[in-house]
């Protein structure tokens, strides 16, 4: 990795709250890091990584993020795209 003491984050991860990811490590892209997870190692492409470096296959058949029972996604999505106009207005 040469001198890169930082991770480096694939494209489409999800980061949730209180995640630490630490190190000259990486997380592959459309990997899932759970809430509270310490990662401080490489995490492959297309995981969940949750606990303490902990990780596994995500699931085709089945949305992390999206799932039936919440509120309509679109909803969701408007609601970020207007938070993340006010913070870029600030």
């Amino acid at each position: 990795m040469g001198k890169c003491r930082n991770p480096i984050i694939g494209k489409n991860v999800v980061i949730a709250d209180g995640a630490k990811i630490l190190g000259p490590i990486i997380i592959g892209e459309n990997s899932v890091i759970g809430a509270s997870s310490i990662i401080t190692k490489n995490i492959p492409p297309n995981s969940i990584a949750f606990g303490v470096n902990q990780f596994k296959p995500k699931d085709e058949n089945y949305d992390l993020i999206f799932h039936s029972n919440m509120i309509n996604p679109e909803k969701i999505i408007e609601a970020n795209n207007k938070f993340i106009a006010e913070f870029n207005n600030k």
